[in-house]
């Protein structure tokens, strides 16, 4: 049988009635039957801090917008309560100790002398995974994952970089503002590029429509990473007008809030314009609890009704805002209760794109709770520890049902004098979601049972990765 119609290869004929009568993202998605990913970390965005879980004085429709659409966690947790370690656990599924990055990645100009220099190129990443699966890989925004070539985006997975390698940048003249020398930290790949003036947020918008328009032969996998709104807090002129009447450090954090959920509502309302939005799985979360730091103001974020904030394993360190939009399999305006972690997504990506790997990662699936709501928690027993391989001044937490155990706790004041806390804090979050009450003494049964748990947890971690 011949495959010409009047003269014309059946396959011109085909390629031309799509481009007719679909937008062109259809064509994509059709050709491929894979799911795009788009993957959205909020930088020090606090517990409660959208309209979605409680706020009452922000405004942030697009992200409530993907709440609406899609399924919202009420008990999600950031792996660790600093930028690093929370950001080596999403990509790899790992806890961050498992993963090799216990804390956060010092400046270049301190690696050697620290002994580390970011995400180990062992480690198998997200992006790596999707790669492997005929994905077109893309990272925009914030790195923060190590500095060497062999640690940059390009060497971890990803096709296309356009962002910050290190952990803040101020977000008009694209410098990186620590202890001097300041440093001028823009990049596509490996150019160092310039965009005076531009605001990172507008940037970074051009650049995933770049990346999503001249990628049609393939699906789509970008990590967007907001460098907010982690401090330094600049919304525009716009937002900052909007919320004048708001003291000062919520004004200011407010309004880059709000130009954060702008900014993802440009690119939702792409997705929209282009027929993508069915078939690209987006997911949104805060990579951990706000900051009381002297840049950020001492302050700025809500916690609502948790106590703690970035650097604490207080629950206002680590429960973060988590959702998940994919119209074609999960279901619309729904919220799960169930207990979740940071490292969930890479094995639900993996469920949901069809994608394999060989790692064994701490991750599970969320497809189970997010399909049934009655089905329980895929994690028994969480972990959490960050500063070094050792407990004995790091910072660690386990829980197991309502308890929990923090050791070596810290909760970070802002102006406020530190509290004197005891090296061994011990809660039921069912009782008492604030934390205020230290259980350790009236509950030796508990204490001893988590105590436990956690020293084989970390002497496990340890003869895995402790050479």
């Amino acid at each position: 049988m011949s495959n010409k119609i009047t003269g014309y290869p059946i396959q011109i004929l085909l390629c031309a009635f799509f481009t007719l009568f679909y937008p062109k993202g259809i064509a994509q998605t059709t050709k491929t039957n894979k799911p795009n990913v788009i993957v959205i970390l909020t930088d020090d965005q606090g517990s409660v801090d959208l309209n979605s879980y409680g706020a009452d004085d922000l405004y942030t429709p697009n992200m409530d917008r993907l709440a609406k659409e899609g399924v919202r966690f009420t008990q999600f947790y950031a792996a660790a309560p600093v930028c690093s370690p929370s950001r080596a656990a999403l990509l790899t599924g790992k806890t961050n100790l498992r993963a090799g990055l216990p804390n956060n990645v010092p400046i270049p100009e301190h690696a050697k002398s620290a002994g580390q220099y970011g995400l180990p190129t062992n480690q198998v990443t997200m992006a790596e995974m999707l790669k492997e699966n005929g994905y077109y890989t893309a990272l925009i925004g914030k790195w923060h994952l190590g500095h060497r070539d062999e640690n940059l985006p390009n060497a971890q997975g990803f096709d296309h970089f356009f962002g910050h390698e290190r952990g803040c940048i101020d977000n008009y003249s694209h410098f990186f503002y620590w202890n001097g020398p300041n440093k001028h930290d823009l990049y596509r790949n490996a150019e160092e590029v310039y965009y005076p003036g531009e605001h990172f947020s507008d940037l970074m918008v051009r650049e995933i429509k770049e990346v999503i328009g001249q990628n049609q032969e393939q699906p789509f996998f970008i990590y967007w990473a907001f460098n907010a709104p982690h401090y330094p807090y600049q919304g525009t002129p716009k937002w900052l007008e909007r919320y004048k009447d708001l003291p000062t450090p919520r004004k200011e954090y407010a309004a880059f809030v709000s130009n954060t959920d702008e900014k993802i509502g440009e690119v939702l309302d792409y997705l929209d314009e282009n027929g993508l939005t069915d078939d690209t799985i987006v997911i949104f979360q805060s990579d951990h609890g706000h900051s009381r730091e002297a840049r950020a103001f001492y302050g700025g974020g809500n916690a609502g009704p948790y106590r703690g904030s970035k650097f604490s394993l207080f629950e206002g360190g680590i429960r973060v805002p988590a959702i998940i939009r994919y119209p074609k399999l999960i279901p619309a305006n729904e919220i799960r209760n169930q207990l979740s972690m940071e490292m969930d997504w890479f094995r639900t990506i993996a469920e949901l794109t069809d994608s394999k790997f060989d790692e064994s990662i701490d991750g599970k699936s969320l497809m189970p709770v997010i399909k049934d709501v009655s089905k329980p928690s895929a994690h028994e027993v969480v972990y959490w520890q960050f500063g070094n391989y050792s407990d004995v001044k790091s910072q660690w937490a386990v829980r197991k049902g309502p308890w929990k155990l923090i050791g070596n706790v810290y909760e970070p004041m802002g102006k406020e004098k530190p509290s004197n806390l005891p090296s061994l804090y011990l809660v039921n979050l069912e009782r008492d979601i604030a934390e205020k009450k230290n259980l350790a003494a009236s509950n030796p049964k508990e204490l001893t049972e988590l105590l436990k748990l956690h020293k084989e947890w970390l002497k496990a971690v340890k003869n895995e990765m402790v050479k």
